[in-house]
């Protein structure tokens, strides 16, 4: 399918023609951003940058019912339930966060909550143009305009949005738009890859990782994993709100006879993550769990799934309360090694 454009006039007639109520956009909310329904006909702010709330909370929420039982049940109640989302306005490194996730979601077994939400999913995403100050995105394989994950993407043009379409998902999206959208000239696709060459240019932090995942086990005893802990407050943070991280625990809550189970998002960096029952630790301190989250997301899950895990986003960074820097800890690995 051609390149189309949606003049910014019709965003909102764009989100209504679709369903308005299937959208998740960018939006701010009680101090912080994160996707959700618009709350208007077409005052969506595109110009925010990465949400706070990174996108995996739409298919991995940060508490999540599984099942509902009854005491002496002996089968719960189960629904695996997902309703169609067009999510738009995603930043390339959330939707490539996605594709490293769902290796883990779709391994042994294939995890049904996940996957049915991503199946009704489509992503529409948006070229960045002004990368924040920690952005590192090039390092991993991404990109300001990476397309990895995504069905659309829409880069902006100044009064439109050059939307091209990557998927069939993508392809059924503007089709059902119809004349909304208006066909793309040469001169606009141009303008595109400038726009995307010159953001890519204003990335100035950057790591050079491919020897990393292979050595990083050689530095287990290494002082470096004290040293950039010692500052480490346990809060969790950079886990929470990491695009990639997907490390839960499950609960059981009853009320009466009636009961559910249900999931929430846990962080390695918890003393409690790994507390026995007998009492014993084995990762008793900041060091033990530092050197863990770095070796799980840089060999761990390479070995595993052969990517990376992390895009260069720079949440870890930019919302570190005591400015923890997961590049310098990388560039004294590379010191190290």
């Amino acid at each position: 399918m051609d390149n189309m454009k949606l003049p910014k006039e019709k965003v909102g007639d764009f989100l209504a023609k679709l369903g308005k109520e299937k959208f998740r956009v960018p939006r701010e909310i009680g101090g912080r951003s994160e996707f959700a329904p618009p709350n208007g006909e077409s005052n969506v702010d595109f110009s925010l940058p990465n949400t706070t709330v990174p996108l995996k909370s739409l298919f991995y929420p940060q508490t999540e019912t599984l099942y509902r039982f009854e005491v002496g049940d002996t089968v719960p109640k189960t629904s695996v339930v997902a309703e169609e989302m067009i999510i738009m306005g995603v930043r390339p490194c959330d939707a490539r966060a996605l594709t490293i996730v769902d290796k883990l979601f779709s391994w042994d077994p294939e995890d049904p909550y996940y996957l049915a939400k991503r199946e009704k999913a489509t992503l529409i995403g948006l070229a960045c143009q002004e990368p924040r100050v920690n952005c590192f995105c090039t390092s991993l394989g991404g990109g300001p305009a990476s397309t990895e994950g995504l069905d659309i993407l829409m880069t902006d043009l100044g009064d439109s949005y050059l939307f091209q379409v990557l998927t069939e998902k993508g392809e059924k999206i503007c089709q059902e738009a119809g004349d909304i959208l208006v066909k793309s000239e040469d001169n606009d696709v141009q303008a595109a890859e400038k726009a995307h060459n010159d953001a890519a240019s204003k990335i100035v932090r950057g790591i050079e990782a491919d020897s990393i995942p292979e050595k990083l086990p050689q530095l287990w005893e290494s002082d470096i994993w004290k040293k950039t802990a010692d500052p480490c407050l346990g809060c969790g943070t950079c886990t929470f709100l990491c695009p990639t991280c997907h490390c839960f625990d499950i609960q059981d809550e009853i009320e009466g006879i009636e009961g559910r189970r249900y999931r929430v998002w846990d962080s390695c960096m918890f003393t409690e993550y790994t507390l026995h029952t007998s009492g014993h630790n084995p990762r008793p301190t900041g060091r033990e769990r530092t050197r863990n989250r770095i070796n799980h997301k840089y060999s761990y899950y390479v070995e595993k799934f052969e990517v990376i895990a992390c895009v260069g986003c720079g949440r870890c960074i930019n919302l570190c309360p005591v400015n923890i820097d997961i590049l310098n800890i990388l560039s004294q690995v590379k010191e190290a090694l």
